[in-house]
């Protein structure tokens, strides 16, 4: 049953809502590689691979992903230092750090090659002699999906329960569940080998419009705590 907690959940100080929207914004560097990355395979190749170590642009898309993890930490660091205790919310902007430690993974540790352009690199994946950063990196990309569903579906409970956030109360737990299917739906792609590309870039894309809802909800609670003010 909702609720609404009149303590509000804290006002957000605008560095930190544009910090939410670059966050997107920087995540969303895959859309660069049609213009960078032309020979990659779209369909069923590893987004992964956009930015691993021996690609001509991997520090684009690694960029993209340090920055993303960097700008959502200090988002979520600024809204557990201004909102009260309460405990779902604390949850999601917890869950929203940790999506952001694990974006920082993806960045640290890369790929070394790509496997779906690169015969050589496929056949040293399956015989396990690629380095340590190629096999953990399945590790932190498996991460950033599971912390990022998990932060926008605590996060939209919690707008549900204390009557905070209303963008994030009606979107965040549609794209929590969208990106939870699409995080199902590779698995069956891996096991097919078919369509595992498409799947990925459509999670990324799950994930940049939850960054976006988070920075428009973030906007819009400040824009009310501005006008209950004037009144």
């Amino acid at each position: 049953m909702e609720s609404v907690d009149a303590r509000g959940p804290g006002v957000a100080p605008r560095p930190l809502i544009v910090f939410a929207f670059l966050a997107a914004v920087s995540y969303a560097t895959f859309l660069l590689e049609h213009f960078l990355s032309p020979d990659l395979d779209v369909i069923n190749g590893y987004v992964s691979e956009l930015s691993a170590s021996d690609q001509p642009f991997h520090l684009v898309y690694s960029g993209g992903d340090l920055v993303t993890g960097v700008l959502s930490i200090t988002v979520a660091a600024g809204m557990l230092a201004r909102l009260p205790r309460r405990p779902l919310a604390t949850a999601g902007w917890t869950f929203l750090a940790l999506f952001g430690v694990c974006a920082i993974g993806d960045a640290v540790f890369p790929l070394d090659c790509a496997p779906s352009l690169e015969t050589r690199c496929a056949l040293k994946e399956r015989s396990g002699t690629l380095s340590f950063s190629h096999g953990f990196h399945a590790v932190t990309s498996s991460s950033v999906i599971v912390c990022g569903v998990a932060a926008l579906f605590t996060l939209s409970l919690a707008a549900r329960r204390y009557g905070w956030w209303p963008a994030l109360a009606r979107w965040g737990w549609p794209l929590a569940l969208t990106e939870a299917v699409f995080a199902l739906s590779t698995l069956v792609a891996m096991y097919a080998g078919r369509w595992l590309g498409i799947l990925q870039r459509v999670q990324i894309a799950i994930l940049c419009a939850g960054l976006l809802t988070i920075a428009w909800a973030l906007h819009t609670g400040r824009r009310a705590a501005a006008e209950r003010t004037a009144s």
